[in-house]
């Protein structure tokens, strides 16, 4: 394994009992793709909960950073009063967090955790998200389509509205 999964495995040790809720947009919501991550990065014993569908508000996507590994820019979320962005909301054991936390680039400092406001279960909430880290964002190059499909791919898979998987299948950022 990398000097990302060392850190990772220390952090778990390092972890409290409790839970955190985590607001999943991205590609982390395209199961394959996640199982195949895990794998690679020797995580397969780790299973992220079912997770409900949610709607965070006062957000909107950005495609504001740059992956090499996308071949063009990825989606993070910016604030935006009255957008939503949909996903989906899971459970996450405070010793796991650190795995979420590599899979959406915190640890390498691609990603910021940030608050936002969720409905859920006809309730308002709050969840913790990544989003681009500021020092990271660009708006250079194109959107990877590749990114896109994969969202797309993961938000039908995750029982996301028809008409949002259908908004992200358009997305140029």
């Amino acid at each position: 394994m990398d000097e990302h999964h060392d850190i990772v495995m220390r952090a778990r040790l390092a972890a409290g009992e409790g839970t955190r809720l985590y607001f999943a947009y991205s590609t982390i919501l395209d199961r394959p793709a996640f199982e195949e991550w895990r794998a690679q990065h020797g995580y397969t014993f780790f299973e992220l909960p079912q997770g409900k569908v949610a709607e965070a508000v006062d957000v909107a996507l950005t495609y504001d950073f740059p992956s090499r590994w996308w071949g063009g820019r990825v989606a993070g979320l910016a604030a935006s009063p009255g957008s939503s962005v949909w996903g989906r909301v899971f459970e996450v054991r405070e010793k796991d967090w650190p795995i979420v936390q590599h899979k959406e680039g915190g640890v390498t400092g691609m990603s910021v955790e940030r608050p936002v406001t969720v409905r859920l279960d006809g309730a308002t909430v709050e969840a913790t998200a990544f989003a681009t880290n500021p020092d990271r964002a660009s708006k250079d190059g194109p959107v990877s389509r590749k990114f896109v499909e994969a969202l797309s791919r993961g938000a039908k898979s995750a029982g996301l509205p028809p008409e949002w998987v259908s908004a992200l299948e358009r997305a140029e950022g």
